[in-house]
């Protein structure tokens, strides 16, 4: 613990409430302290902010907010958020006061964990997050510094939303990201966005580093290990700690995936595939596996006295003691050694009986009744260790098994195969394809609802402009409707972010104004007089070509006034204003080519907008009648 002799905090009370007693740390960004609620008459943790980023307004107001979204957070596994408040120059959070260490001083007394006990300590963190993503909330800092141990062996998560405020201040300093580089995702090394599934690679990140004791990139300097988190793929942690399980190297593999549409898709979910994961374990297996020191149990587990001994009475990575043996313990052991001769003569029996079984039928061995629907690592693990050699065929596809899981096996189950026999699994790739709906136009909510009902999970979602889809609406998703895709892999919805104003300078002007109205625009039109532009064309336009817009947004058309004779009857840009009126063909829908041949047919011009597909989206103008020759624009 750092001094606190020269800390001006320590001793005073903060908004008349919160006094000072001592400097737990000082970070990048903030010191905490013990304090005492005065009000309430409890012991509570202070995080003040540094003078720097207080005096930032937007961080500030950020970190508020991010304050108030942690507080509403309610999981035994979350520290708490009391208070948040400002007296003069300080801003302050007042959060639950826990007493233990930190994730980080457990693993460098332990150096590891066992592929159990580290699983055991993830999901109480996993459902703290999972708390969290269900409100919308992300963590951006998972790491075992922020993972609290209580001196009852609860595991509490702090920090939620600090990290989020600091990114979202927009301040890069070198020093502020040196403690956490090795858990950042690719994603917040590239752009600096997170979401949910960031907190989920720093999860396996944390994972990594609790069963093999490194964190999986390493290098000299921080933009080194960066470089390799958005370059280089997690190693399954077996490569540094030979008999971890493959079920394990599996669950790593995919939190860490590098693109986050690979990973599981929050906490919740990742919570339910390390506890799989746990359930297969073998409950010896931490004791199979060298390794020693204090355990830790999640809050409502009880704890195996067998392989456990408090920390609180024992030197961190001292053995724990020897038993004291009793009278009872030596008179039982005396009893013992008279049986010593008879255990040896039934010890003989059993090796002659297994010498005689395997002359028989030791030669034989069965392929697993329940092999069907195992993961294939789990299942070429069981059969090689039973002596048979395994071949793993190409996936497909089956309604009836998970994708990674055995479909098929060659021997089927049950069957009677020699030693040294080859058995062939067959992977599921998923269920069948079937056609992706059609989603266009809905929102993000309605979209996932109907890819839900139809069997398929939604999947990343991005955003492209649109002049045909209004802003937040679907345009597209990958794959496409009605193409064949399984509801194993997920499906990309692309939204609209709203249409792009197009370039109008040097258009006839009424031909601009009916194309914005067409979007849905709300046209203003004024008219100036400029030498040296044609009469009637657009000479200004706001907002400008490119901008984003949206269906009932304001926009202005400049118009180069013409002189016009005779009522407007003939006007000096050419246009008779009695042309001959002939019908304009609705060309929706139809394919971009067939569209403008049946308008060319019909005896106007044809003018092609932006076009981002291959079938008219929308015409100017549609429908009615216009003069022979006149323009009709389609666009794509």
């Amino acid at each position: 613990m750092d001094t606190t002799v020269a800390d001006p905090l320590v001793g005073r009370v903060l908004d008349g409430r919160y006094r000072i007693e001592s400097r737990i740390a000082r970070g990048g960004m903030a010191t905490v302290y013990v304090a005492r609620d005065i009000r309430l008459d409890r012991t509570v943790a202070i995080k003040v902010m540094h003078a720097g980023l207080a005096a930032d307004d937007e961080f500030v107001r950020r970190f508020i907010g991010e304050a108030k979204a942690a507080a509403a957070l309610s999981n035994p596994n979350v520290v708490a958020v009391y208070d948040q408040g400002t007296d003069g120059e300080h801003v302050y959070l007042v959060m639950e006061y826990v007493r233990g260490r930190t994730l980080r001083d457990l693993l460098t007394a332990r150096g590891r964990l066992g592929p159990r006990e580290a699983l055991e300590v993830m999901q109480p963190v996993l459902a703290a997050l999972g708390a969290a993503h269900r409100a919308g909330l992300v963590h951006r800092d998972v790491k075992p510094e922020n993972v609290l141990i209580t001196e009852d062996g609860q595991a509490k998560v702090a920090d939620f939303g600090l990290a989020r405020a600091e990114t979202a201040s927009g301040m890069t300093k070198t020093g502020m990201i040196i403690g956490t580089v090795g858990y950042l995702a690719p994603e917040q090394v590239l752009s600096g966005s997170a979401d949910v599934r960031s907190d989920v690679y720093a999860a396996g990140t944390m994972l990594f580093e609790l069963v093999t004791g490194e964190l999986p990139h390493q290098g000299d300097t921080p933009l080194a290990v960066a470089y390799k988190h958005v370059n280089e793929t997690v190693p399954p942690p077996s490569t540094l700690v030979p008999g971890l399980p493959h079920r394990l190297d599996a669950l790593v593999t995919r939190a860490t995936a590098r693109q986050p549409a690979d990973r599981p898709q929050d906490a919740n979910a990742m919570l339910a595939e390390v506890a799989e994961v746990h359930a297969g374990l073998p409950r010896d297996i931490d004791e199979r596996m060298p390794q020693g020191g204090t355990a830790v149990m999640p809050a409502g587990m009880p704890p195996d006295r067998t392989r456990m001994f408090d920390a609180r009475t024992a030197p961190t990575g001292a053995p724990p003691p020897p038993p004291r043996r009793t009278p009872a313990d030596r008179a039982i052991g005396a009893l013992t050694g008279r049986y010593v001769l008879i255990a040896i003569g039934a010890i003989a029996a059993v090796v002659l009986g297994w010498a005689v079984w395997y002359q028989t039928s030791g030669q034989y061995d069965r392929v697993p009744e329940q092999i069907i629907g195992m993961r294939v690592a789990d299942a070429r693990d069981q059969l090689e260790q039973g002596g048979l050699d395994v071949r793993v065929a190409e996936p497909v596809f089956n309604d009836r098994v998970r994708k990674g899981e055995v479909a098929i096996s060659d021997p089927g189950p049950g069957a009677r195969v020699t030693q040294g026999a080859t058995v062939t699994l067959t992977p599921s790739k998923g269920r069948t394809p079937r056609e992706v709906p059609d989603v266009t136009g809905k929102s993000e909510d309605e979209a996932r609802r109907i890819l839900q009902d139809k069997g398929f999970t939604p999947g990343e979602v991005s955003s492209a402009p649109s002049q045909s889809v209004a802003k937040g609406r679907v345009t597209r998703t990958s794959p496409a409707a009605g193409q064949k895709h399984s509801p194993d892999e997920r499906v990309r919805i692309v939204l609209s972010s709203g249409m792009s104003m197009p370039s109008l300078l040097g258009r006839n002007g009424q031909e601009a104004e009916n194309q914005l109205r067409g979007m849905g625009l709300d046209v203003k039109v004024e008219k100036r007089k400029r030498e040296n532009s044609a009469p009637g064309s657009v000479i200004g336009q706001d907002p400008d070509p490119g901008t984003g817009v949206s269906s009932g947004d304001k926009v202005t058309l400049v118009v180069n006034e013409r002189d016009c004779l005779f009522g407007g009857f003939f006007c000096n840009d050419g246009n008779r204003g009695d042309g001959e009126q002939i019908p304009v063909p609705n060309v929706m829908g139809q394919p971009i080519d067939q569209a403008r041949k049946a308008l060319r047919n019909s005896g106007f011009k044809v003018e092609i907008g932006s076009r981002v597909g291959n079938r008219v989206v929308g015409q100017n103008p549609i429908g009615g009648q216009a003069p022979r020759g006149s323009k009709v624009t389609i666009w794509g």
